[in-house]
């Protein structure tokens, strides 16, 4: 399986020549080159699955590791080197589809959306960029290939949503997502470092072989401030994956990346950026799981929590692409909570494989909400809800692929997010009570802000537009990856899942929970039945419910004031008690230590700068005088 090496290697050189030859060419042409280029990469990453899980990847009933590809970079000790390579397992391959697909969909959309846009030639060499430092990440061979591309991905996102440079609050969202992150990774890396020192290794096979018992074994005993030393690395591991996949505290910088391209945020939200927190924890589990169980019980509750937070907040969000964004905040803390509530091997592993299958089916049915919001600015050319209405009429296709879209969110059956959503509330259910009631709430929050969504979208009134400049469908450029989404989003969670991907790669089988379903459903439909009977039609009843709700429905709509939190603790604690001390000592400790030893060195130069007057006269007396000193000292001693 050798040629898997092209799936990486093909993104990158289309960066290349794309970002140095792309504005020679036409857009078009260089649209249509990243584009093909992404196909292809498509196309092998599905002849990866069908091989991988169709022979190469089962021993017996197991599924097992392949490495088709790796070879040493740099080494520090006989053990701990730095690898590049790829790792095929389960979740990789996986992921490879998921990332392939959902990125050739945008490519092919953003040909429509993108038309005539200035730096056109760009903007395809960054989505170029952006795969490659994703499909890099999922297929790292150790945790620190996968910390570079962790950063490429960083670089990437911050490059797309910066897209617009001359837009202020693009350029604002771009530093404000990649400073964020940035202090995330910080935790990140000091984590690697700590892992790696007591392990000797970074390679995910060595670290998660036997139950992790390399790990285990190496940090046994050892404890700072009251927690074990393996719980301050993985935690601190976490906290990067935290920081990408936005969970509270760290998701304020997901909003404000609306601010790039449409297209590029479906990438961002459905298969690359704001996943790969979940796909670190899930590539650690058994580290997790058998050396810092508690960590993942943190994981658990953080996800809970910001799961609630991000769904009363989309509750109250006008601009549709902001209500997506907090709806994938909270979607991502769904498989987090999988992951924290899973346990290892068998149907006990439940929880890991409902968090892959969720980030499987989330994918594509977030790609799809996505291109389809961009599909409906792309015809009203606004963000806000309160330009919108009646728009069933004008955007048929649109209109459909977004209610299927909106129904396997809400988990309505049979489509797609019912299955793996499912899952998640089942493995909450056994595990953690709490979590599980605290998911079933967000279940029915999700059908009623996603179908709010969707009426005031396309219904809620006899909204008229002006002759001039009616709403009319897309192209197929863009209208045709919205049709194979909602294909996706209707059949992938029809998978038998747990067949392919499990805890400790043995497939076991799984059945529906009717109990949970019952609830989950019901809940669901209870959402959307108070959305329709709210925004189904134009009425005042939502605005006589905000208004009854008071400084609550304020907050939300304010973001609980997160932002100004964060803009108070910056400004006044980082930056006035942290960063001027610093200051300070930069500029009169260390600026002071150099001043002075120029200052020194220019007094102690003056000083001396007569011994080289050039007079012959002086340096027969220095000469004399020297050998009578000489020879006094001679005679003395």
């Amino acid at each position: 399986m050798g040629y898997s090496l092209f799936i990486i290697v093909a993104p990158f050189v289309l960066f290349l020549v794309l970002g140095l030859l792309g504005m020679k060419m036409k857009p078009s042409v260089a649209g249509i080159i990243g584009t093909l280029g992404m196909a292809l990469c498509t196309v092998l990453a599905y002849t990866v699955a069908f091989q991988y899980f169709s022979q190469a990847g089962k021993i017996g009933e197991t599924w097992t590791e392949v490495i088709p590809f790796n070879f040493e970079w740099l080494r520090f000790t006989e053990n701990l080197h730095i690898d590049l390579g790829i790792l095929l397992d389960p979740i990789s391959v996986m992921m490879l589809v998921v990332i392939t697909t959902v990125s050739l969909m945008v490519h092919i959309y953003s040909l429509g959306y993108m038309k005539g846009e200035t730096g056109f030639q760009r903007y395809y060499a960054l989505l170029s960029l952006f795969s490659f430092s994703m499909l890099g990440l999922v297929v790292a061979t150790n945790i620190f290939q996968m910390y570079i591309f962790w950063e490429l991905v960083g670089v990437s996102s911050y490059s797309l949503i910066g897209f617009y440079y001359t837009k202020p609050s693009a350029v604002s969202a771009s530093k404000k997502a990649f400073i964020v992150t940035r202090f995330a990774d910080l935790g990140f890396l000091i984590g690697i470092l700590i892992l790696s020192y007591y392990t000797k290794t970074f390679d995910f096979g060595l670290l998660t072989a036997h139950h992790a018992q390399l790990v285990t074994t190496s940090f046994a005993g050892g404890t700072f401030l009251g927690l074990s030393i393996a719980t301050w690395a993985l935690a601190l591991i976490f906290m990067g994956g935290a920081g990408k996949s936005a969970m509270f505290p760290l998701h304020i910088w997901l909003p404000d990346a609306m601010e790039g391209p449409t297209p590029v945020s479906a990438l961002i939200h459905a298969a690359t950026m704001v996943v790969a927190g979940v796909f670190l924890v899930a590539r650690l589990f058994p580290v997790y799981f058998f050396a810092a169980p508690e960590v993942l019980e943190m994981i658990a509750y953080i996800g809970a929590f910001t799961a609630l937070f991000a769904a009363i907040i989309a509750i109250t969000q006008t601009d549709i692409k902001r209500v997506l964004a907090f709806s994938t905040i909270s979607q991502i803390a769904y498989m987090m909570v999988a992951l924290g509530v899973s346990e290892y091997g068998g149907h006990d592993g439940l929880g890991y494989m409902a968090s892959m299958f969720h980030l499987f089916t989330h994918a594509f049915f977030k790609a799809l909400l996505f291109l389809g919001a961009g599909s409906v600015i792309h015809a009203v050319h606004s963000n806000e809800m309160d330009k919108m209405g009646n728009l069933w009429k004008y955007m048929p296709i649109t209109h459909i692929t977004f209610a299927i879209a909106c129904l396997a969110i809400a988990g309505i059956p049979p489509f797609s997010g019912f299955f793996s959503k499912d899952e998640i509330l089942a493995a909450a259910f056994h595990h953690h009570p709490v979590v599980f009631w605290t998911l079933w709430v967000v279940a029915g929050l999700t059908a009623f802000y996603m179908f709010r969504l969707f009426y005031r979208i396309f219904w809620n009134g006899e909204k008229k537009y002006d002759e001039h400049h009616k709403p009319h469908e897309s192209p197929l450029t863009m209208a045709v990856p919205l049709i194979i989404l909602a294909v996706f989003s209707v059949f992938s969670g029809l998978i038998p899942f747990a067949d392919f991907i499990s805890s400790d790669f043995a497939p076991f089988h799984t059945h529906i929970n009717w109990l949970v379903a019952g609830l989950s459903v019901g809940v669901a439909v209870v959402g959307i039945g108070v959305a329709t009977v709210l925004y189904g039609k134009s009425s005042d009843k939502p605005a006589e419910l905000a208004r009854q709700m008071g400084g609550f429905y304020k907050a939300a709509l304010h973001k609980f004031y997160l932002d100004e939190v964060w803009m108070w603790f910056t400004q006044t604690v980082i930056f006035r008690y942290i960063c001027e001390p610093i200051k300070w000592f930069d500029r009169h400790i260390i600026d002071g230590s150099m001043n002075g030893l120029a200052w020194i060195t220019h007094k102690t130069s003056g000083s001396v700068k007569g011994l080289q007057s050039g007079q012959v006269q002086f340096y027969a007396w220095v000469f004399i005088f020297g050998s009578l000193l000489i020879a006094a000292l001679v005679l003395f001693l």
